[in-house]
């Protein structure tokens, strides 16, 4: 056995700058850069480790290398927003994803919503859909929160209400939390650090505003980073704009639409794509509001994005 091999360790990268990776070892925490030939094995992604990997490190004081990747178990991807081809995982190894969305200010989309609920289930992620900003939901601002949280429960999804001012919902997260590993992701403003912060006060981690010319977030999250929390650990993550699919086969997609997986076996043809054929139970069920249009117009869409990528 070589020197180098005798003196590497195995760690959890808890943060990551996309040059520099601090890995928490049995010897502590160390800085790290990845060694070279690790980028030269055709990783298809723009960030081939992230936080929530389980690594295998060669410690040298200040210059620690990162020399190989124990297999994932899971992880949560998109397509990079840069290189269309490529991809970008945003976490690995997780228990949990909380998905925090707000309805105003900022409004998440719910074709975002839905991209980042198939990813899950197609990588295997339990998800959590958390709808934040609570105290401010009255009025017509009520009403279409029960719509929303009736569309995602009919689906198969836990929904929950949270709101870090008041308190609503802070400790029945806390309990998914606790002796597990959780993703928390969103777009930028609905709250993900403040949670994180609700959670446990302690924890250094930087707040925004929402910009008052655009009703958008601003980026207070950098870098992903993973903390201790509830006897586990949660992966705070920068505000994400997009969330585009990749390696998702049109052919599988409806298997990750809960509702309309379970309407499948009454669909005319076995293979039924979900569009325009005869006898079609999903279409069905959209017609008469038992699958809500607009996750079936989330699938359609998906459907179109396949096609393209594929050409």
């Amino acid at each position: 056995m070589s020197q180098d091999r005798r003196d590497s360790i195995e760690g959890i990268v808890i943060s990551a700058t996309g040059s520099w990776y601090e890995v928490a070892t049995e010897r502590g925490r160390l800085n790290c850069r990845i060694r070279g030939r690790l980028r030269l094995k055709g990783v298809r992604s723009t960030n081939p480790v992230v936080v929530g990997d389980r690594v295998v490190v060669e410690p040298d004081g200040d210059s620690s290398a990162i020399v190989a990747i124990v297999p994932r178990r899971n992880y949560v991807i998109r397509r990079a927003s840069n290189l269309s081809k490529e991809s970008h995982i945003i976490a690995a190894n997780v228990d949990r994803a909380l998905l925090i969305v707000t309805l105003h200010s900022p409004a998440t989309p719910k074709e975002f919503v839905d991209r980042f609920l198939v990813t899950c289930e197609a990588y295997k992620v339990p998800v959590s859909i958390v709808l934040g900003k609570a105290d401010t939901l009255t009025g017509e601002a009520e009403a279409e929160a029960a719509e929303f949280s009736a569309i995602y429960r009919d689906a198969g999804y836990e929904v929950l209400r949270l709101s870090s001012t008041t308190g609503e919902g802070v400790e029945e997260i806390r309990s998914l939390l606790t002796d597990h590993t959780t993703l928390v992701a969103g777009n930028s403003g609905v709250g993900k650090s403040t949670l994180v912060r609700a959670i446990d006060p302690t924890l250094d981690i930087r707040t925004g505003d929402i910009s008052e010319s655009h009703h958008k977030g601003k980026h207070t999250t950098t870098f992903s980073t993973m903390y201790p929390i509830a006897g586990g650990y949660i992966i705070d993550t920068p505000g994400i704009k997009g969330f585009g699919l990749i390696d998702i086969d049109g052919k599988e997609l409806c298997r990750y639409f809960p509702e309309m997986m379970r309407l499948a076996p009454e669909c005319r043809f076995y293979n039924c794509t979900h569009t325009h054929e005869p006898g079609c139970a999903v279409q069905e069920a959209v017609k008469e509001g038992r699958v809500a249009w607009s996750r079936y117009d989330s699938y359609l869409k998906i459907l179109d994005e396949d096609d393209k990528y594929r050409k």
